[in-house]
C-alpha cells in the first residue's frame, strides 16, 4: 500500500481579513502558527501562542491563557507570556473577543472607540452606544469621524424610540387545556358514578300462568266401578 500523503496545512483567517484583502505574506504568517515563544525554565515546558476557536490564547502544558489581541499572535514576547502566567488565572463564564479596531477617543465623551465583532455582525461602540456597520463600511476604512456619525444616529434612533431595542417576548399563548379536563372530568364522573342495581324479575304473562297454576284433580272413579259397588 503506498503510504498516506501528508495533509496540507490550513491555517484560519483573523477576523480583520477577507478573502479578497489578504496577501501572500499575510498566508505565510498564518501558516507558521502555532508560534513557539520558548521554554519557561520553571515548569520546562514550551510556551505557544495559538490561534483558536475562540481567539488568539497561550498554551504551555495543558494551561491556556487567552490573549486580547490578534496582533499578540506575532509581536508577543516570552518574557511577556511568562508574566502572564505569573498572574492567577481568572475564571470567567465567557471571554470578551478582542476588538477588531481602535478608531480613538470620542472628543465630546472622552471614551474610546472600538469595533467589535458581535453576534449580529460588526459593530462600533464606546462601550454604551453600539452602532452596527451599515452596507458598505469595513473595518479598514472605518474612521473615527464615520464611528462618531453611526453612533449619533444610533442615539437618535433610541431616544426617538424611547431607548434601545429589547428582543419582544413571544405573544404565543399555551395552548388552552380545557377539553382535556372537560374530558378527565367525565371520565371521573362516569367512573364514580354507583353502579345500577339488579332490577327486580319483570311479571310477565307466562310468569303469571307458571305461579297460578293449580294442579290437575284427581280422577273419580268411572260410572262402571260404581255400578258394580250397588250391586
Amino acid at each position: 500500500k503506498k503510504a498516506d500523503a501528508p495533509k496540507p496545512k490550513t491555517a484560519s483567517l483573523l477576523s480583520t481579513m477577507t478573502l479578497d484583502t489578504i496577501t501572500w505574506e499575510d498566508a505565510l504568517r498564518l501558516l507558521s502558527l502555532p508560534r513557539t515563544l520558548g521554554t519557561d525554565s520553571q515548569t520546562g515546558e514550551d510556551i505557544t501562542v495559538q490561534n483558536g476557536r475562540y481567539g488568539p490564547y497561550l498554551k504551555r502544558g495543558v494551561d491556556s491563557r487567552t490573549l486580547t489581541s490578534e496582533d499578540q499572535l506575532f509581536s508577543l514576547t516570552l518574557d511577556e507570556a511568562l508574566e502572564i502566567y505569573s498572574k492567577p488565572k481568572e475564571r470567567r463564564r465567557g471571554v470578551a473577543k478582542p476588538p477588531l479596531k481602535e478608531l480613538g477617543m470620542d472628543p465630546a465623551t472622552q471614551k474610546p472607540l472600538l469595533v467589535k465583532d458581535g453576534r449580529f455582525g460588526m459593530y462600533v461602540t464606546d462601550g454604551e452606544t453600539n452602532a452596527t456597520l451599515r452596507r458598505g463600511d469595513t473595518v479598514e476604512a472605518l474612521t473615527l469621524e464615520r464611528g462618531l456619525e453611526l453612533l449619533a444616529g444610533r442615539r437618535a434612533w433610541e431616544a426617538e424610540n424611547g431607548g434601545a431595542s429589547r428582543p419582544k417576548k413571544s405573544s404565543r399563548k399555551k395552548a388552552a387545556a380545557a377539553p382535556k379536563e372537560t374530558t378527565a372530568k367525565a371520565s371521573t364522573a362516569k367512573a364514580r358514578a354507583p353502579r345500577a342495581s339488579k332490577s327486580a324479575p319483570t311479571l310477565t304473562k307466562n310468569t303469571i300462568k307458571k305461579g297460578t297454576a293449580k294442579k290437575p284433580a284427581k280422577k273419580t272413579a268411572t260410572g262402571k266401578a260404581k255400578v258394580k259397588a250397588d250391586e
